[in-house]
């Protein structure tokens, strides 16, 4: 028997990348198994986006080193893997294969290699390539929601980022692949679906049927399916015309993710951006004018090389005016490869350090504001897990905020619950179920099922 354990480590988009390995493998003939000590081969799905992402991928890949006489094979991918290549054998001589994400479409040809007694196999792909990763084996492991990647790559060369030349270039799929694939998710009983890419709303239709305004109305068209996200959207291509799709489409959810990264327009052009902030609170403009509450989260850096106290003061005064429901703050940190890593790191450490909890202090002040206007309110809540050791359920809004609530039937994953909010805190709301939980049906049922016995991710 053919057995393989897979670890992954990153964003949405490495999970989902790993839902698809692991069908691929499965497909040719691999068993999963929960235990990497039960594995033939091992596989390390990695991410290179935080800072040091190599040296953890190195320090895991020497806690594997005590499994090598046990005959397993190894192989690191993903971005890590592409931003390294072949130093990674040269590190750890043990591993037999290194595959950036641009190459997976080629797993059957490296396992392949692997079986006929191949010790370095690599698949690293310039940026190039046109190819997607587009296959109908996927081992679908979230319980509640079905991921579709969309586009892959990303063409934007942020000053500080290193996707570019670990995704290689943008390339996206076709609509009508993306709707079929979104009809199969449909046809598993998932009623949620998340629309992935680097940069999502860069989409551009190979066939040019469908903007990306057009793919979001016709994803929420499709039988089954109540609620449509999308990650992450780039300010560069954010039209009107995503906010006016939301506003129509009651299954696309009223939650945007739009990183801003800095309030500075001075920091946004050092980092190769390509918009000001009036740009940006254009776009924030549209999002306020629509007539659904549309909640709006971002990303922001702090620390920029040559980032001044009033330029972060800039960020300071966006997020009053913006008002954010949440924001993922990161203090900056050079990435290899990148054009940042030429410009002098000149903000100390211990300035970034007290910037971000200047950071996150002001938002938790909006939070606390904003999530305090739904005391009262009625939700339809997704349920995402069962009762927690106070015998509170946990799901998640339409505008992807947490909630924990009681019911007295304890509802299945998947299902939707209408509560009525008692509570509010900085990120979460408490509440109490007003209905009884909706049956998922019974193709999720079994869906779960089959994803209990071997989980993908770690």
């Amino acid at each position: 028997m053919k057995t393989f354990y897979i670890e992954t480590f990153g964003c949405q988009m490495n999970a989902h990348d790993s839902e698809k390995v692991v069908g691929t493998l499965v497909r040719e003939g691999y068993q999963q198994v929960p235990d990497e000590a039960d594995a033939g081969l091992i596989l390390y799905n990695t991410c290179s986006i935080r800072d040091k992402a190599e040296q953890k991928v190195f320090h895991r890949l020497n806690e594997y080193k005590k499994l090598q006489g046990e005959g397993k094979r190894f192989a690191v991918i993903g971005c890590v893997a592409q931003q390294e290549g072949e130093k990674i054998f040269e590190k750890a001589p043990y591993v037999s294969i290194v595959a950036g994400s641009s190459s997976y479409r080629n797993l059957p040809e490296m396992l392949a290699r692997l079986e006929a007694g191949e010790n370095r196999i690599t698949g690293l792909d310039d940026r190039q390539t046109d190819e997607t990763f587009d296959t109908e084996f996927t081992a679908r492991s979230n319980p509640h929601r079905g991921y579709i990647t969309i586009i892959e790559g990303c063409d934007k060369f942020c000053a500080y980022c290193v996707v570019p030349y670990t995704r290689g270039k943008e390339r996206s799929r076709t609509s009508a692949s993306v709707l079929a694939e979104a009809q199969r998710i449909a046809g598993q009983g998932y009623t949620e679906i998340q629309l992935l890419g680097q940069n999502v709303n860069s989409y551009v239709d190979p066939s040019g049927r469908r903007s990306f305004a057009e793919l979001l109305s016709a994803v929420g068209e499709v039988n089954g399916i109540q609620r449509v996200r999308f990650t992450t959207s780039h300010p560069r291509q954010f039209t009107k015309d995503i906010v006016d799709a939301i506003d129509a489409m009651p299954a696309l959810c009223d939650h945007i993710h739009l990183p801003v990264q800095s309030g500075s327009t001075s920091v946004l052009k050092a980092m190769s951006r390509e918009y000001s902030r009036e740009w940006y609170l254009e776009r924030i403009g549209w999002t306020k004018a629509a007539k659904r509450d549309i909640s709006l989260t971002s990303d922001i850096i702090v620390g920029f090389p040559g980032e001044t106290d009033r330029d972060f003061e800039d960020t300071i005064t966006l997020l009053d005016e913006v008002g954010y429901d949440a924001i993922y703050g990161f203090k900056y940190s050079p990435r290899p490869n990148t054009p940042a890593i030429h410009m002098v790191d000149s903000i100390p450490e211990e300035a970034k350090v007290e910037r971000l909890a200047i950071l996150n202090a002001r938002q938790r002040e909006i939070q606390r504001r904003n999530y305090a206007r739904h005391l009262d309110q009625t939700m339809t809540v997704m349920v995402e897990h069962g009762a927690n050791s106070r015998g509170q359920i946990t799901g998640r809004s339409s505008q992807n905020k947490t909630v924990n609530f009681s019911c007295e039937i304890v509802p299945v994953i998947g299902s939707y619950v209408d509560v009525r909010i008692t509570q509010v805190f900085p990120s979460s709301l408490v509440g109490e179920a007003i209905t009884a939980p909706a049956a998922p049906s019974p193709a999720l049922l079994a869906q779960q099922a089959l994803n209990a016995r071997v989980p993908v991710l770690r």
